[in-house]
């Protein structure tokens, strides 16, 4: 038999430890626990914060729409003092033209 050959040297040099490392050494299996947690973790604190800024965008949202509600109702009311001052002004009399061209202060 050969050795370099043989698929038992790669059980035996620990590439593949078909489980049995796992149970004589519990650290081996740590790392990925700790890894698969701080995943949990994350992942968590992500939902957490996506939930806080759906909440946050439906805020602003609101906010908005009342803000643009306020500005068209500004812009009515800003178009209507205008056509009032315009009437206003038609309503003036004109300036008389004096021949003579001397101003009155």
């Amino acid at each position: 038999m050969n050795p370099k050959a043989s698929t038992n040297r790669q059980h035996s040099n620990g590439a593949y430890n078909g489980g049995s490392r796992a149970t004589t050494c519990p650290s081996v299996r740590s790392p990925p626990m700790h890894k698969i947690e701080d995943l949990t973790e994350r992942v968590e604190r992500l939902l957490l914060r996506y939930e806080e800024l759906q909440r946050t965008n439906a805020l602003l949202s609101q906010e908005l729409h009342g803000v643009t509600q306020e500005r068209d109702s500004l812009k009515a009311r800003l178009a209507a003092a205008r056509s009032r001052i315009d009437t206003l002004i038609n309503k003036l009399p004109l300036p008389e033209t004096s021949d003579t061209g001397d101003d009155k202060r």
